[in-house]
């Protein structure tokens, strides 16, 4: 099998297994009192610290949650909730069109719901928003943003944006920022405070962690209205018996992906760079899409014209080469990209495009396979597509 789909999830590291077993077989609820559960809040702890020192925070910004999709929800939904609350007038939602379904999919729920009013900031044709975009959007009316949400990098196309730039514009009007970057950290250098954002989400599973935890991270005084109520193990805003084990698992995870970033990031890109030429050459009017360079090092999202990308995935799964048309999380439904829509792509094009994304355990012999693979597949598609028209 050759995996090209770690943009979606990646495989655990042993180092992690290692740590996770260790504590399956302890026994404790972090919220107990007795020496039991003393042990497992000092488990809860020191994961706390390694997170918050591995991206540039302090450990009470760090609010666990039980990964990426809640930690987005909890951000778009409680930080418009609690804005709203203190002054009605906020009911204005930013978010860039290139956002995870996790980030649009509460924002709109919100506008159909809550009283929001929903708004896509427009990318340009890399997938990036433009700061003077975000400017001009806040100023049409400051007094009525609620928030604003951009990614730190695309999970399809793996643009990066200029966050600390949005960040510090939204700044100025006294307005959070939360960014998802689930698949910027372990290759790109995150750092909470130095980036100016109010909230940022994380998740171990794309990191060579477990899937089930990931964290919000919260900046001093951005308290978002619960999702969940209980016991309110997290500062209050979320709730819910802490899983010690998969936290124990999550911190290493980032520990270990963001001491070894550079060198990490530095292999990738020269893997991506062979993977795009390798493709290129058997098949030549395959398009990159993304920033040709300000780009994630592991990410290759190309369209093949002619082609459908469900039916060119499957012709590459049963070669044993394994990808994907975009977001795993919304994989299943054959329908264009909407991030390549937002770009400025046509509906033919956005379906026929392939995300192609390396990691750890990614190598060359990978990359030989999909260029032998790549060339016979797109021509039985191109010839299954035309018969069908």
């Amino acid at each position: 099998m050759v995996y090209l789909d770690h943009a979606a999830t990646t495989p655990v590291r042993p180092e992690v297994i290692a740590d996770m077993t260790a504590r399956f077989g302890e026994l404790g609820n972090a919220s107990s009192l007795h020496a039991t559960g003393r042990r497992a809040r000092r488990t809860v702890e020191e994961a706390r610290e390694t997170v918050a020192e591995a991206l540039g925070a302090t450990p009470n910004e760090v609010v666990f949650t039980g990964g990426g999709t809640e930690a987005d929800n909890l951000a778009v939904k409680g930080l418009y909730w609690a804005r709203n609350q203190a002054d009605p007038a906020r009911r204005r939602i930013l978010v860039s069109a290139v956002e995870h379904h996790a980030v649009l999919d509460p924002a709109r729920w919100m506008a159909d719901h809550q009283g929001a009013v929903y708004e896509e900031l427009p990318v340009d044709g890399h997938g990036r928003v433009r700061p003077e975009a975000l400017r001009a959007a806040i100023e049409r009316d400051p007094g009525d943003v609620a928030l604003v949400s951009v990614m730190w990098a695309n999970n399809e196309v793996g643009t990066r944006q200029p966050i600390r730039e949005l960040a510090a514009i939204a700044r100025d009007h006294g307005i959070p920022l939360h960014t998802d970057a689930v698949q910027a950290v372990g290759t790109e250098a995150v750092d909470f405070a130095s980036s100016g954002v109010s909230a940022l989400t994380v998740t171990g599973h794309k990191l060579g962690g477990p899937v089930g935890a990931g964290a919000l991270l919260l900046a001093r005084g951005v308290d978002p209205v619960p999702l969940l109520h209980g016991g309110g193990q997290e500062r209050e805003v979320r709730s819910g018996t802490l899983m010690t084990p998969l936290l124990q698992g999550f911190a290493t995870a980032l520990r270990l992906a963001v001491a070894e970033r550079e060198a990490h990031a530095a292999e990738l890109a020269g893997l991506r760079d062979e993977l795009v030429a390798a493709v290129r050459a058997v098949v030549p009017d395959a398009r990159l899409n993304g920033h040709p360079t300000d780009r994630l090092p592991g990410n290759a999202h190309i369209s093949f014209p002619g082609c459908e990308g469900d039916a060119l995935l499957m012709l590459l799964d049963a070669r044993g080469i394994e990808c994907s048309t975009g977001s795993a999380c919304s994989a299943g439904v054959a329908q264009a990209s909407h991030v390549l829509l937002a770009m400025g792509a046509d509906p033919e094009t956005a379906r026929g495009s392939l995300r192609f994304s390396l990691g750890r355990g990614s190598g060359s012999a990978d990359v030989k396979a999909l260029g032998e693979a790549i060339g016979p597949a797109v021509e039985r598609a191109r010839k299954a597509r035309a018969k069908r028209r």
